[in-house]
């Protein structure tokens, strides 16, 4: 009987592991460290085009964007555009002082400190942490949050 028992629980247990519509594989797209860090680099490259737009396309679509010098989270394309046609109008330049890259399967997570230098002169330390998605053909951010440091340097 107790054959029978564990013949039957075992046949169900592999029922329930077995393929069928709600089984999925995923595939994690290899990738290092570097080139997470690069991701930074176009995305800077792409603010000293002066196109939000260009800059906005570099976002998942449910990508929500915390802003450094704006209180308003930007959830839609449309609102992402609308903040960096404000930024870019003071010609940001990034540069990462620390960082530290977590690599996952189809993500990774780049947080850290980095300064802008503006066109006018002036600098903003602040805080980030972007995350991305790897979409099937590049990779996208998933969120950026960066707000200046609560402490003078």
């Amino acid at each position: 009987m107790r054959f029978i028992l564990c013949t039957a629980a075992t046949l169900a247990l592999a029922a329930c592991a077995g393929p069928g519509k709600d089984t999925y594989e995923t595939t994690c797209h290899k990738t290092s460290t570097e080139e997470v860090a690069g991701l930074f680099d176009t995305w800077n490259a792409t603010l000293q085009t002066g196109d939000p737009k260009k800059v906005a396309t570099l976002y998942a679509a449910d990508a929500v964007l915390l802003p450094t010098l704006s209180n308003s989270p930007r959830l839609s394309k449309a609102d992402k555009m609308d903040y960096f046609e404000y930024f870019l109008q003071q010609r940001p330049r990034g540069s990462i002082d620390q960082r530290n890259i977590l690599l996952g399967c189809n993500t990774a997570i780049d947080t850290g400190l980095y300064t802008f230098a503006f066109g006018d002169g002036s600098t903003a330390k602040a805080r980030y942490t972007y995350t991305y998605r790897w979409s099937g053909d590049k990779w996208l951010i998933t969120s950026h949050h960066s707000s200046l440091l609560p402490e003078p340097q």
